[in-house]
């Protein structure tokens, strides 16, 4: 079994409204000041509810206090920026390598998952769980692309800590790592930032990898996501990099536009689980595919890019990020109409190994 790496430990702290923030990195930067906000307590409990979709069984999270969250505020009042007064930001210190706070406005909140209602046809229950923002970075115009190789393994390490400490809990059954970038995503917070997820529930795109790589097993023997690493190795023309322990390539089915996959090359379930040599690796692929989208048209590129985690010793799953834009070409956007939307069978205007080779060239 390979050593582990140690995680970082974060100065812990909690805002006005008793929400807790960490802050990671040296003793010098985790100094936390007085949030001196006038806010509201937040709630003990959940703060939405979950209801079950009898026909499709998706879960779906009902939260009517996001209605308010914040939206484009102007650069002088951003939440996420370092505020030493303690008065306008969610972060009250005079700067800061990587924060993370419990979100403001959460889908998810509280330990109980308590039943609400049973109906088969009307199931509902609290919406308990958890909902962090990861800020990246205390530069405001800065981005991930942007951080330096430290930077960028100091964030995977701080996703592992909270990803670990969030499984944990035994009312958490899926723990969403995830960056949203750019307006035309629906990013209404221009910060560097990211968000975590960790929900009372398995998510629906969860539970179908799950069951895939399961009946994969059954049938063939082997791991779902190892055969599918190999055949895209074999395959070459689709795999971006490389390396010791990490291969990036465009899949074979992409649905979205530069959809990339960044796969350790060693069977883990979680972030949490790679050795430090492993970690290094993976934030540099990680790091040079985010710097191929935005050299591949010249601008940032709007992307969402989401990590799939699984308990360790789960039966079935394994460690990757996917990644992929809405961006069909420079000047325009792909929207998800009728096919995609009412009845999620994707369209792609291009060839997987057309993108492969377009973001290939881009790295260099």
């Amino acid at each position: 079994m390979p050593t582990l790496r140690d995680l970082p430990e974060p100065v812990r702290g909690r805002l006005a409204d008793g929400r807790e923030i960490l802050l990671f990195g040296d003793s010098h930067e985790c100094v936390l000041g007085t949030d001196r906000r006038y806010l509201p307590q937040r709630p003990d409990g959940p703060v939405s509810v979950v209801r079950y979709d009898p026909a499709t069984g998706d879960q779906v999270i009902i939260a009517p206090s996001r209605q308010e969250r914040t939206y484009h505020p102007p650069r002088q009042m951003c939440p996420l920026c370092p505020d030493p007064e303690g008065l306008s930001s969610e972060i009250p210190g005079d700067g800061y390598r990587v924060a993370v706070f419990e979100n403001r406005f959460p889908s998810l909140t509280g330990r109980t998952s308590a039943l609400v209602d049973d109906d088969p046809l009307r199931s509902e229950v609290a919406g308990a769980g958890r909902c962090e923002v990861v800020c990246f970075t205390s530069d405001h115009d800065g981005s991930f692309a942007a951080l330096s190789d430290d930077d960028a393994r100091l964030v995977l390490d701080v996703w592992a800590h909270r990803t670990t400490e969030l499984f944990a809990r035994d009312d958490v059954a899926e723990v969403h790592c995830f960056e949203n970038r750019g307006a035309e995503i629906g990013v209404t917070l221009p910060h560097p930032h990211g968000q975590i997820y960790a929900y009372p529930f398995r998510t629906r795109r969860t539970d179908t990898m799950l069951r895939r790589a399961a009946e994969h097993r059954e049938i063939h023997g082997v791991e779902l996501s190892r055969a599918i690493l190999d055949r895209e190795v074999h395959d070459g023309e689709r795999v971006l990099v490389r390396t010791e322990h990490t291969t990036a390539f465009v899949p074979f089915a992409a649905r979205w536009p530069a959809e990339v996959h960044v796969y350790p090359n060693r069977h883990v379930c979680h972030l949490g689980e790679l050795t430090d040599a492993e970690t290094d690796d993976l934030a540099a692929v990680y790091l040079s595919v985010l710097r191929a989208y935005d050299a591949l048209y010249g601008s940032p590129l709007p992307y969402v890019a989401s990590w799939h985690q699984y308990r360790s010793q789960a039966p079935e799953g394994r460690l990757h990020a996917e990644m992929f834009s809405i961006r069909r070409t420079a000047d325009k956007l792909k929207y998800l109409a009728g096919s995609e939307s009412a009845r999620d069978a994707f369209i792609t205007e291009r060839t997987p190994e057309s993108v492969a080779a377009d973001l290939r060239a881009a790295m260099r």
